[in-house]
């Protein structure tokens, strides 16, 4: 929020907008793609219809892993810098040893089935949108009380908008790793559509929830010096220094169950070029 909140001014709630907006189109594609050929692959699968199974489908899907486990990587090191934070500590041994743990589990949890993945999924989600709620209610709540002028601002380059357009159509991109559940799921002709466009949906109401809060609450230049916790910052005035302990703890289960839907989708779609 806070560095879309930078590039995009007082019009940042619109970036997201614009942000489901464009990612409605990217996933579409993939739930044609998903109802005609429902498939663990995900964009594998995509590739091989699109190319027939050979080695361009096969080179693209392994550069797609490789880009997924790369991303795995730089998740893990955000969920340890987050865990260290209420500690202030910075850098050192303890970021990728805690990294490597969190890794380390979430491949635990995938080789332990999916009905252990589903659980804790569910469970994650729920920590993330309940936590994410209520820290929006608390920042409306702040609001209320005489919160700051959001409407005066320096103005904004277009370029800045588009950005962070941009940058928002990277917090739905996670709709990605559904597909890769086509052959786990019951009737998947239908519920990996359904499946995409409820998590769209639910996420575009949270992400508008959120902006909503902030913007009523912080000034532009506020959420920018913010960034990571412009949310903790609106909810202060209700919920004071537990604000940054929650918003620590909502990053850490975001972050621990992005690495788990990666774990779970690559190993899916290495699992499809293994058999092709």
């Amino acid at each position: 929020t806070g560095r879309i909140a930078g590039l995009a001014g007082p019009w940042f709630p619109l970036s997201f907008i614009a942000g489901a907006v464009v990612t409605a189109f990217s996933a579409y594609s993939y739930i044609a793609m998903s109802n005609q050929w429902p498939s663990s692959g995900g964009i594998a699968m995509i590739l091989t219809k699109a190319y027939g199974p050979g080695a361009v489908a096969a080179a693209a899907s392994l550069l797609m892993a490789l880009s997924m486990v790369i991303n795995e990587s730089l998740v893990a090191r955000t969920f340890a810098a987050y865990a260290l934070r209420p500690f202030d500590i910075e850098g050192g041994p303890l970021v990728p040893l805690i990294a490597v743990g969190l890794i380390i589990f979430a491949y635990v949890v995938n080789a332990s089935g999916n009905r252990s993945v589903g659980l804790l999924s569910i469970l994650m989600s729920a920590l993330k949108i309940g936590g994410i709620a209520l820290f929006g209610v608390a920042a409306l709540w702040a609001s209320g009380s005489g919160g700051a002028d959001a409407g005066v601002s320096d103005d904004f380059p277009p370029i800045g908008f588009v950005c962070s357009v941009a940058l928002s159509i990277l917090s739905f991109k996670r709709f990605t790793t559904i597909p890769t559940s086509g052959g786990e799921i019951t009737d998947p002709h239908r519920n990996v559509g359904r499946t995409i466009v409820i998590s769209i949906v639910i996420c575009a109401v949270t992400y508008l929830l959120v902006a909503l809060a902030v913007s009523s609450s912080l000034a532009p230049s506020e959420i920018e010096v913010a960034r990571d916790y412009a949310l903790a910052e609106a909810a202060k005035p209700v919920l004071g220094q537990t604000a940054f302990y929650l918003t620590v703890a909502l990053a850490m289960v975001a972050t621990a169950s992005g690495i788990m839907a990666s774990v779970f989708a690559v190993s899916r779609m290495l699992t499809m070029l293994t058999d092709m």
